[in-house]
């Protein structure tokens, strides 16, 4: 693969970092690989790593829902700001104002919509909320309940009315999390683009045995028509506006954000050609916006259907925004999600035809039918798997010599660490190097170079990564020269 000149200095600048040290710097750094490599040995110390990798910087989160990373609880809160109650027969949000101003007319007793103070002081509703729209306790308690994919994925369903309006505190709750958590960049997938039907496009696309010159001919039709639409194009650009609204005071010297609009493949071919169509000039005209994703569950009918249909729908409108990057959700199955044919495929499509630049969990990846090619392709081209331990453990039932990772790491692929939807699991990127750490026992190299890496394939303005690396470098000295003098120190005896 050959790089552009800026990528590859900066790639250079991230390989060479340690090589500019200073010896005393050098020190620290091989006391912490030392310390790291006595948390990893045997039986892996749970508590130490967790301490090591919440002081650790951990550059960016590059797999990440805004949705699913805020807690249940901060949903809560905005309740009331949004004049909305919870009906607490169903844990949905009541949002027609008639409905909830009726609510309000009776007694307190006899209300079953409740305000965020009355979940607040009935803690059954308040634990019950957390179980539904969270996976809080689902391992330990013994309620009946969904399957772990059903639930996970419903959980979007109950937040979504206060979520979608509250993006500027909810985007400062998580710039908030990540300085506490020691990550200075986030590149979150944001808000769905906006979309429009069309009839005629879907029979034209879906019907059998409709070749490429016909679905190539669909689409640029439609396409034209898209671009002479002032009403599409005003969605677009208030689409563009609500990124810049929500992301108002986000940015300092401590923390950058960036966003990735996404499409959601369980919709008809014309909703979701629209809304690629959207998040391309979005993203082509907006440098909030640098990527563009697909997100939905993988193993829904429509989309298992529609899935080459959605590759093929990018590789066109790539064609015509080439500066926009992508990062595709593509091969989060397991065995017995669909059938056998339905796991052979979907992560060579999503590098191959749609020509992303990322790959979001890539679980599927032995029994994809050209697994070697496909891992010799990433490593060739620097394509990077984002991996996402606790989600794939808890959605799809991976985890261990069980997850890909092993082969990813086997064969050279690049990889970043990241959380996913860190609200809804419950969780931290600290937790997630944990489970990395304590699994696959890597040295203290390949952690580092798992949060430059974090840094190295965002999609970042040239500017702005040189930037945060430098920062990053900043960090890892700091952080090594205090776990050098931890270290040094000897362990103090406990009182008896």
């Amino acid at each position: 693969m050959i790089l552009k000149k800026s990528s590859l200095l900066i790639a250079l600048a991230i390989a060479g970092s340690a090589h500019a040290a200073t010896p005393k710097a050098r020190a620290n750094e091989a006391a912490t690989a030392r310390h790291f490599a006595t948390l990893v040995a045997g039986e892996p110390k749970a508590a130490g790593l967790t301490l090591f990798f919440s002081q650790m910087p951990k550059g960016g989160d590059l797999h990440h829902h805004y949705t699913g990373a805020i807690y249940a609880e901060q949903f809560i809160s905005w309740i009331d700001q949004q004049g909305f109650c919870l009906d607490k027969h169903n844990y949905q949000l009541v949002t027609d104002a008639k409905a909830v101003a009726a609510q309000r007319a009776k007694q307190p007793a006899d209300r079953s919509c409740l305000s965020s103070g009355e979940i607040l002081a009935d803690d059954y509703t308040y634990r019950e909320l957390l179980q539904r729209w969270s996976t809080k306790d689902f391992y330990n308690h013994g309620a009946i309940q969904a399957p772990p994919d059903r639930h996970f994925f419903q959980t979007f369903g109950y937040a979504l009315a206060v979520s979608g309006s509250n993006n500027n505190a909810g985007v400062l709750e998580l710039k908030k999390r990540a300085i506490q958590e020691n990550v200075s960049y986030i590149e979150t997938i944001f808000e769905l683009a906006p979309f429009t039907p069309n009839g005629d496009f879907d029979a034209k696309v879906s019907k059998a045995g409709v070749s490429d010159l016909e679905l190539d001919e669909a689409m640029g039709n439609w396409l034209a028509a898209l671009d002479k639409d002032a009403g599409f194009a005003k969605r677009v650009a208030d689409y563009s506006a609500s990124v810049n609204a929500a992301h108002a005071g986000v940015d300092d010297d401590k923390f950058t954000m960036r966003y990735q609009g996404y499409v959601l493949r369980l919709f008809s071919p014309s909703w979701v050609f629209s809304s690629m169509v959207a998040g391309f000039k979005a993203a082509d005209s907006n440098p909030l916006l640098v990527g563009l994703n697909i997100v939905g569950q993988e193993s829904n009918y429509v989309s298992m259907r529609d899935y080459t249909l959605h590759m093929k729908m990018f590789k066109f409108l790539r064609t015509k925004y080439p500066k926009v990057k992508l990062a595709l959700h593509a091969g989060e199955l397991a065995l017995g999600d669909v059938p056998p044919d339905g796991l052979r495929s979907h992560i060579e499509e999503a590098i191959d035809t749609a020509g992303a630049s990322r790959i979001g969990h890539g679980l599927d990846l032995a029994h994809e039918s050209n697994a070697i090619g496909i891992m010799k392709t990433m490593r060739e081209r620097d394509i990077p798997v984002e991996i996402n331990l606790t989600s794939n453990g808890f959605i799809s039932g991976i985890a261990g010599e069980n997850h890909p990772l092993t082969l990813y790491r086997q064969y050279g692929v690049p990889y970043v660490i990241s959380t996913d939807d860190a609200g809804v699991t419950r969780h931290t990127l600290a937790n997630e190097y944990v489970l990395f750490a304590s699994r696959y026992k890597p040295d203290y190299a390949e952690v580092k170079k798992a949060a430059y890496n974090s840094l190295r394939y965002a999609f970042l303005a040239d500017a702005d990564k040189k930037r945060l690396v430098a920062d990053l470098d900043r960090r890892f000295t700091s952080f090594e020269a205090a776990m050098a003098a931890l270290t040094a120190k000897p362990a103090v005896a406990r009182k008896r």
